[in-house]
């Protein structure tokens, strides 16, 4: 009996021998080092599972099940399929968009009860996205939005804004009584002088469907009620667009920002159109590189007139020249 005994004793004490000296695992992945028992450390950026001891590599290309983007907001929930968020949506790209194309995935032409199952479904999918005035409001608001920023060419933060700005409008009941493009309008102008892209009012009534008063009247209307505070356009901002308009050289770009820098210095620009003070600038720094541009082709371009071009770029010229005599 007592050899019995000792022999389970044995028998248990080897058991035991043998969990100790096998690797732990949780799940199917292993916590220490098959060839020497030490510790497993997880390279979460190249993808590999090595040991600290001995370097062997346990696992590499390890599948990353977490999520493709940093989440930077913490009451956001981003899965790892689909598209992100975007303020430029009347439901922020949360819903699905049926194609117009009557193909099927290889490109060949669908069946007629397909193509009409295809056309009922997307008019109950524009129904569903849009199931209130407020949301159909905010889609007609940013088609025309995106219309116009393309066109003039403003980039997508300038886009977001915009559209935030507008949410904001909707939000705060300032729509009642007002045009829809009159207001993206006034938000994409406001949007383009915060983030220091500025465009004439000329320039946007040229691309909205309403004219250039309605959009002043909707920018100050904006600006009171929802308290934007937005410095007035610097000439400087105008330099870049005016100058890829009329082709001039990067000399002359040049040389019309040290024109209005000087005219700054001495407040030329307090109380006078920045767009003005911009093209007379750029015409008044053709003059002296030699380069060939009339006063009218400044004023179709850039949308000021000719006879402030006229009248302002021989004031900057002045400026310029007593501040090289300094």
């Amino acid at each position: 009996m007592s050899q019995t005994i000792v022999e389970t004793a044995t028998e248990g004490s080897t058991r035991n021998g043998e969990r100790e000296s096998a690797p732990e695992q949780r799940g199917s992945e292993r916590l220490e080092c098959p060839e020497c028992a030490g510790p497993i450390r997880r390279d979460e950026e190249h993808g590999e599972r090595t040991c600290t001891e001995c370097g062997l590599v346990l696992d590499a290309d390890v599948i990353d099940y977490g999520p493709e983007w940093r989440n930077l907001d913490d009451d956001a929930d981003r899965c790892r399929v689909g598209a992100p968020v975007s303020t430029l949506r009347h439901d922020r790209g949360l819903s699905t968009t049926i194609g117009w194309q009557d193909e099927d995935a290889y490109g060949n032409r669908i069946s007629g009860r397909k193509r009409q199952q295809l056309r009922r479904l997307r008019t109950w999918n524009e129904r569903f996205t849009s199931k209130n005035a407020q949301e159909r409001n905010l889609k007609q608001a940013f088609g025309e939005l995106e219309r116009m920023a393309s066109a003039l060419g403003l980039s997508e933060p300038c886009r977001e804004t915009a559209g935030v700005l507008y949410r904001r409008a909707v939000d705060e009941g300032l729509l009642p009584g007002r045009s829809i493009e009159a207001m993206t309008t006034a938000c994409l102008y406001a949007a383009a002088r915060r983030h220091g892209t500025p465009r004439t009012l000329v320039a946007f009534a040229q691309v909205s469907r309403v004219g250039k008063l309605p959009i002043q009247r909707a920018y100050r209307y904006l600006s009171s009620e929802l308290g934007l505070e937005i410095e007035p356009a610097d000439p400087v901002h105008y330099l870049p667009q005016y100058a890829s308009k009329l082709a001039v050289s990067d000399d002359a770009e040049r040389l019309a920002r040290e024109i209005l820098e000087a005219a700054k210095a001495r407040d030329l620009h307090s109380g006078r159109s920045p767009a003005g003070l911009a093209a007379a600038a750029i015409y008044g720094a053709a003059r002296l590189t030699n380069e060939r541009v009339t006063q009218a082709t400044v004023g179709e371009e850039t949308g000021v007139s000719s006879v402030t071009v006229r009248n302002r770029y021989r004031e900057l010229l002045d400026a310029y020249e007593e501040d090289r005599r300094r």
